[in-house]
């Protein structure tokens, strides 16, 4: 938690000079935020963690000595603290596979521009108030029933359900929680707008795929959604799906601030799905995905949010809960026997 001055304390840790040099530079010019110290590699970022106890670690992947995967996975161990992954594009899978190792979030190394430094400063106010300890308590937990199974799902295949999933910070993870427990089998397509940086769509799908049973892809214009498959929203676009199951994408809208747009996407799946539509909205910040999933509620379909308790962020989903339009709240442990009960049942 930050200082009795109320500053953010920050372990940055890179093994680039440069780097170090520009997140510093960043950081110290932001009212509230200090940078507590640096590490060159993940052996310096374990001891300075325990010594420093920093509110937040930004933390590069690929260093020399040990990388930001051990590096991660040892921090959560002995002293949990959040964890900020800061990566060059080209490591970006490697990027998210820190996620399943106990990051919460993922971000492309800041440049000079405005936008990429309020993101990154942003990043930081809003993870190092996460209670890194309870929420991997509640990752952690065993589902509270197990009442549906693959044979019940079977029985749904010709109902041309859908489901659609909103997410934002502290996503990836629960999207790879729900994915990783579903079977081949599942009878319904599932979209997928989780806000991310340009350029990083391909690898967080990557990632996924890696997890489940299921087929993820990054979604094209022209797909058909078919069952067993992931549809994933490119971050350069806005989709929408036809009520034929067809992607289309559209140039993202001027003067989002989040984006992908969730309720873009909801919304188009709740017009042309309607009482067919599942719809999913997951840990995030801001309010993006709300008003689509009440033009879900309100068409008939059956929606679902992430509780506070296993949500990294609850911003999104809270605003959803608070609007009245969601039948379920559920921890994330509990979404994935949901869906197999919702697609398997009339």
């Amino acid at each position: 938690m930050p200082d009795k001055n109320g500053s953010i304390r920050v372990l940055i840790v890179d093994d680039s000079a440069l780097a170090r040099d520009m997140i510093r530079s960043i950081l110290e010019s932001e009212p509230g935020i200090t940078v507590a110290g640096e590490a060159e590699n993940g052996a310096e970022a374990i001891a300075r963690t325990i010594d420093l106890k920093p509110d937040i670690v930004t933390m590069d992947i690929e260093m020399p000595v040990m990388g930001g995967l051990e590096a991660i996975e040892r921090i959560i161990a002995v002293h949990p603290t959040p964890i900020l992954v800061v990566t060059a594009l080209t490591g970006v899978r490697t990027a998210f596979a820190a996620v399943s190792k106990g990051a919460l979030d993922v971000i492309e190394k800041p440049d000079i521009s405005i936008e990429n430094m309020r993101h990154l400063i942003h990043k930081i106010r809003l993870l190092a108030r996460v209670d890194v300890t309870a929420h991997r308590q509640a990752m952690g937990r065993k589902p509270a029933t197990s009442h549906a199974h693959v044979t019940a799902v079977q029985a749904g295949l010709s109902q041309g359900k859908i489901v659609a999933v909103a997410a934002s910070t502290g996503g990836p993870q629960a999207i790879n929680s729900i994915l990783s427990h579903l079977p081949a089998s599942y009878p319904a397509p599932i979209i997928i707008s989780q806000h991310i940086a340009e350029g990083f769509t391909q690898g967080m799908a990557e990632w996924l795929n890696s997890g489940t049973h299921l087929k993820v892809v990054v979604a094209a214009n022209g797909d058909r959604v078919a069952p067993g498959h992931v549809y994933v929203n490119p971050a350069e676009h806005s989709m929408r799906l036809t009520a034929q199951g067809i992607v289309i994408l559209d140039n993202r809208e001027k003067g989002l601030i989040y984006h992908p747009s969730c309720d873009t996407m909801l919304d188009s799946v709740g017009r042309s799905y309607g009482e067919r539509a599942i719809g999913v909205i997951l840990s995030g910040m801001g309010d993006d995905g709300v008003v689509g999933m009440q033009t879900i509620r309100k068409a008939g379909g059956f929606t679902i949010a992430q509780d506070e308790k296993s949500s990294v962020v609850y911003g999104m989903n809270r605003g959803a809960v608070e609007s009245g339009c969601i039948n379920r709240v559920l921890g994330l442990v509990d979404i994935p026997n949901e869906l197999l009960a919702c697609a398997g049942s009339l």
